[in-house]
Order: structure tokens, then sequence, then C-alpha cells
């Protein structure tokens, strides 16, 4: 590749503890540097030994992102999209599972003509690979490696990044540690040894960091910034302070009137546009403004114990309300409470109600007995893959089919008004299996979604493996709904609306995906503006 060619790199690496915001502080800088007009890519390595994130439970990892091409992953390329208005493909999720699978399968082969198999070189060669393939096209290339430097696990992906300025040239790499300085309240004392700690562990594995963003609840003072980069050897102005935010969208700001952009501008020697961040900064405001008037709405959840497990659905509801001058308030109602007894009683606070995805049956009952809610009371409803296949059970046992069940929640139910897929019968414990990434979808004429959307055609993104069955489909008119969006082929029912109802719209897809918080989606903006 000629030096012209040649791709930018920055890495980022955390250290101290995992779950500082390493995501947000790579995703942030390549929000800064897009905004010079600059073509950013952006990639994960994650140590864990799966192969991709779709068998992760959500309650642990936060949620699984999908991207256009189907890829199952972690929640951190969410970020990335949002605040890069960019759409990821699967080479921009690595897993280690994903890099052993490989080096065993060239192995099998015989590809490495009779070697010994070592993590060095051949693994940390494949990372570098792939690192270097994802990476084409673009003038900088944004690589994030998960977890926190010194984990065992997390090793191979350290020693590959260690090794790539050997391969592209120091003077294209610029390295940026993500330390955490605790403030201890006792004392009134900002703390940076576990911050030099973390440093001097990244350099005795052979990186130097070019920059430092340090992570603490509140600003810490000047001497504290000038203790730490004595300590770690680098520059004050190379070290940016990243304390706690009202909103995540105001990272970019800080990072770059931190002069950040400015350092690693310099040290890449790129193209010294000024930035053009006047547009992020007015959704910062709105995103920021106490004083708007706030909506309440309900997410009827399932995963109650990791508050990124409706990472999307939070931000995009965030997104459509700041479009619109309001904030949320977002409550959380367990899924498993919720029967048609005391449906009123733990619903009727809410101004709108949302039933995200999950999979498994636990919670399902009380997810249909908020739509049936929903619909009965004309409360506006907002369903996301499983809230759609709820909906239509809801809507079926309103009618008076009382025994209309989705074959998840039953699975020798009579009237299996949602039913598995044909092509993935037996495949229910597997990964990679189910309808994954972008598929089209014909919206219906003068329909709620057709007065939504605006258009005739969409591409949307799919995590599901149950759809709404065609036997039941003619019944729909007598249940009160519409297929109102529908394959090309007119086979699978992708969208259902409620036909006499202020807003009761549920889609098959996930629409919190392609939101972004400065161009919302218009099933998001559609719901709220009902609310409104």
């Amino acid at each position: 590749m000629s030096k012209r060619n040649q791709p930018k790199y920055v890495f980022v690496t955390g250290g101290v503890l995992s779950g500082i915001g390493k995501g947000i502080t790579a995703a942030s800088i390549g929000n800064i540097l897009k905004s010079r007009g600059l073509s950013v890519n952006i990639q994960k390595c994650d140590p864990y030994l799966n192969v991709d994130a779709g068998t992760l439970n959500p309650g642990e990892h936060g949620e699984c992102f999908v991207t256009v091409d189907g890829a199952e992953t972690d929640l951190d390329l969410g970020h990335y999209e949002r605040f890069m208005d960019i759409e990821l493909k699967q080479s921009s999720s690595l897993m280690s599972g994903q890099v052993l699978q490989k080096v065993i399968s060239d192995e099998r082969a015989g590809k490495y003509l009779g070697k010994t198999v070592q993590i060095i070189p051949h693994v940390t060669t494949s990372i570098g690979d792939s690192i270097i393939e994802t990476a084409k096209g673009f003038d900088v290339h944004i690589v994030e490696i998960g977890g926190t430097v010194g984990d065992y696990e997390g090793l191979s992906f350290i020693e590959a990044i260690r090794e790539l300025p050997m391969r592209v040239g120091r003077e294209n790499c610029v390295f940026v540690h993500v330390v955490y300085l605790p403030y201890l309240s006792a004392s009134g004392e900002f703390k940076t040894k576990p911050a030099q700690n973390a440093v001097r562990e990244l350099r005795g594995l052979g990186i130097v960091p070019d920059v430092l963003a340090a992570r603490s609840e509140y600003e810490a003072p000047d001497e504290a910034i000038e203790k730490l980069s004595l300590f770690s050897g680098v520059p004050e102005e190379a070290i940016v302070q990243l304390p706690n935010a009202k909103s995540i969208y105001q990272v970019p700001l800080t990072i770059e009137d931190g002069g950040i952009g400015k350092v690693i501008v310099s040290k890449l020697s790129l193209s010294k546009h000024k930035p053009a961040l006047k547009k992020w900064s007015n959704l910062v405001s709105r995103a920021t403004d106490e004083t708007a008037p706030i909506i309440k709405i309900g997410v009827v959840a399932k995963y109650l114990n990791n508050q990124d497990t409706y990472m999307s659905v939070f931000e995009a509801l965030k997104a459509a309300a700041w479009d619109r001058n309001y904030q949320v308030d977002i409550d959380w109602i367990d899924a498993e409470k919720i029967t048609t007894s005391n449906a009123v009683k733990l619903l009727s606070h809410v101004d709108g109600i949302v039933v995200p995805g999950g999979f498994g049956n636990r919670g399902l009952e009380g997810k249909v007995a908020a739509a049936q809610y929903a619909l009965k009371e004309k409360i506006p409803y907002l369903g996301l893959c499983l809230g759609l296949q709820m909906a239509v059970v809801a809507a079926a046992r309103n009618a008076g089919l009382e025994d209309a069940n989705s074959v998840e929640l039953d699975p020798n139910t009579k009237n299996p008004v949602i039913n598995t897929m044909n092509d993935q019968r037996g495949k229910e414990a597997t990964g990679g299996t189910m309808r994954l990434g972008n598929y089209p979808c014909k919206i219906q004429k003068h329909t709620l979604a057709d007065k939504t959307y605006k258009k005739s055609k969409i591409q949307e993104r799919h995590r599901h493996r149950y759809e709404c069955n065609n036997d039941y489909r003619d019944d729909y008119p007598k249940w009160g709904i519409d297929a109102s969006g529908v394959s090309p082929d007119g086979t699978l029912v992708e969208m259902i609306e409620a036909v006499d109802h202020p807003f009761f719209l549920a889609s098959q897809f996930h629409p919190e995906l392609a939101s972004r918080p400065n161009k919302p989606h218009p099933m998001f903006v559609g719901f709220v503006s009902a609310l409104i």
C-alpha cells in the first residue's frame, strides 16, 4: 500500500476498571474526526471467547446490537453508529472466538505449513490482519480493545496492536488510554495512583500512550493532571478530563474543547480542517435542556438487572423527544408482574407504552397483558419485534380467541398466531440462525405506517425467529388490527397496527437500531408525537 493511501490508526484501551467509557470515548473521537471531513471507520475487538454477541445474556452484557449485514455485536457498535452517523458491518466486530476459529481452521487446512501454531505470531497476526483489512479505504480507523489492560484474555489483542505500528508505521498510530481518577470524599482528594499504575501496566506490555482520557465523577484540579502527566510521561495537553456529564453526547465536545482533536490530527499528520460541530452542539443543548416539558413512557421490560439492556431503545426515545423539544421520563415496568387484572394499576400512570424485544417465555404473558391494556384503553403503544408478536396475541385474545398464543410461550398451543419459521425449526438454541440484518418491507397505503414513514418501501434490521402465522391473517380485521407492512412478496408480516386507535404500531424489525440522536427514527417520532 502506498503511503498516500495509508490509513491512520487510533487505538483505544482502558485501565483501572471496566465500564469507564472506552466505547463512548472511541465513538466521540470518531465524531470529532469525522466532523473535520475525514472518512472514519471503527472496530471493536472483544476478548470474549464467543464467536459473536448473539448468545450473550443481555442482563449481563447489555443489548446485542445488530448491523445491517446481520452481525450480532457488542452494544458499543450502537454508540459508534449513533455518534458517527454511520452503518457498520460484520468486520467492525472482532471477538476472540472468531479469531481462534479462523486460526484453527487455517491450521486444519495446512495453511501454516506444519509450523507450531502459537498465540504469537499466529493469533496476533490474524488480529492485525483483520484490523488492517477493516481499515482499507478510510482516512482513519479507530480500534477499541475491550476489557481492561492486564486481563489475561485480552493480552493477545494488546500484543497485536503493539505489533501493528511495525507493519503500518508508528507515525500512523495514536494510542489513547482511558483511565480513572477516583475522588475520596473523606479527604477531598483525587487520587492519580490507579491511573499511574494503569499507564505503567500498558507500558510494561510495550505500548506508550499518546493520549490519556481521565474519567472521574467530578472535574479534577490542575495539580492532579500535572501529577498524572509527570508520572505517566504523557504531556498535559494530551490529557483530557472526562467528568460525568448530563448527557453522553456532550463527550465529543468535551474532547474537542480539551484540544485532543488537534493532538490526534497533529500526531497523524492529517489535514487540519476546523471541526463542524454546530449541529452537534445544538443537539447537546436540546438533550440537556432541564426546562423542557416531560413525557412519561413505560417500557415493559424483562431484563431489569442491567441499565444497558435496552440502550438503543432508550436512546431512540430520547432522540425523538429532543426532536420535539421534550424530555422523556422512562419507567421500567417488570413484565413478570403485569396481568390483565392489575394492568390498569401498573400502567395507567404512563403516557405511552413500549414493548421491546427479548427471547424466552419469561415475562411474555405480562407483555401480552400490556398490549391488551393499550388496545382497550387507546393508550399509545410501540411494539418492537417481540412487541409486535405479543400485540398480535393480545388482539386475538381481546377479540375472543382466548387461547391464542405464540409457540415461544406455549409450543403446544391450539392457536399459534405466532409461529416458528419453517427453516428454523430445531435451531432454537443455536446462534446466528435467526432472521438477521436488513430486510425490505413494503408499506400499505393509507395506514398509520404509511403516515409515519411517508414512503412505500423501507429497509430495516431484524433479529428474530418467530413470525406471524399466515393462517390467521384473514382474521386480523375482526381482531381490530391490520398488517400495514409486509415483505415484498407478501409472505411475511413486518408491521401491524390497530385500526381504530390514536397510535398503536408494531414492527417485526428493530427500528431503534437505525435511530440517531440528531436523526430520530420515524416510528419513534410518530410515537412521541402521539404522546405530545
